[in-house]
């Protein structure tokens, strides 16, 4: 395990339980709101899995380990996504919060021992989803969308549900078609959701 990942770790008394331990690890890290925030959307990613025939264990781990990369903050996430070998795009490099997603794949992958690709391709994208997205991909990204860690109600969420009805991939798209339509607003649009977008509007528009 990379230095910068294992000194998260000194202090944490794992157990063997994966739901148990992420919320020992992210509180021992002082992010206890986060912890929180991953249980309710591991509990929303096993709903929405069930609902479309998704593997709902598998949807469940990812949404326990989506965020675990909060333990670092904005300011720090370009330097550690370095250490860690990740990749870094321009539009994370100027809006460091996006990379989360991939330091929380990297995460699940070295510290809590996740080999399912699967799963962890699920984590790395459900910031802005990726072309070519697995129903688990969907799954997750609207799972994080529907249990936002934010007060009130999400100003997307009706139209998101309603479109969840007919699927995650026409879930998916309400939401980023939502950014889409204020992108000008937007402090970047990564290219992943980009892709995305032309994607899925090609697919839910037809159907």
């Amino acid at each position: 395990m990379h230095p910068i990942l294992k000194q998260l770790t000194r202090d944490v008394p794992f157990t063997g339980n994966l739901k148990s331990d992420i919320r020992l690890f992210l509180t021992a890290n002082n992010c206890p709101k986060t912890a929180g925030h991953c249980i309710d959307v591991g509990n929303e990613a096993r709903r929405v899995a069930i609902l479309f025939h998704a593997d709902a264990d598998a949807a469940e781990t990812a949404g326990w380990l989506h965020d675990i990369s909060a333990v670092f903050p904005n300011h720090e996430r370009i330097a550690v996504a370095r250490e860690l070998e990740i990749e870094v795009l321009p539009e994370e490099e100027a809006f460091p919060m996006i990379i989360h997603q991939k330091i929380s794949k990297a995460m699940a992958r070295d510290i809590f021992r996740i080999t399912d690709t699967e799963i962890l391709d699920a984590v790395g994208c459900h910031t802005t989803l990726r072309r070519g997205s697995t129903l688990l991909d969907q799954v997750l990204f609207v799972a994080d969308k529907i249990a936002w860690d934010q007060s009130g109600e999400p100003p997307y969420i009706r139209e998101l549900l309603r479109s969840l009805d007919k699927s995650p991939a026409h879930g998916a798209f309400a939401y980023i078609n939502y950014l889409w339509e204020r992108r000008e607003t937007l402090k970047v649009v990564h290219p992943w959701l980009k892709e995305a977008y032309e994607e899925l509007k090609g697919k839910v528009m037809v159907q």
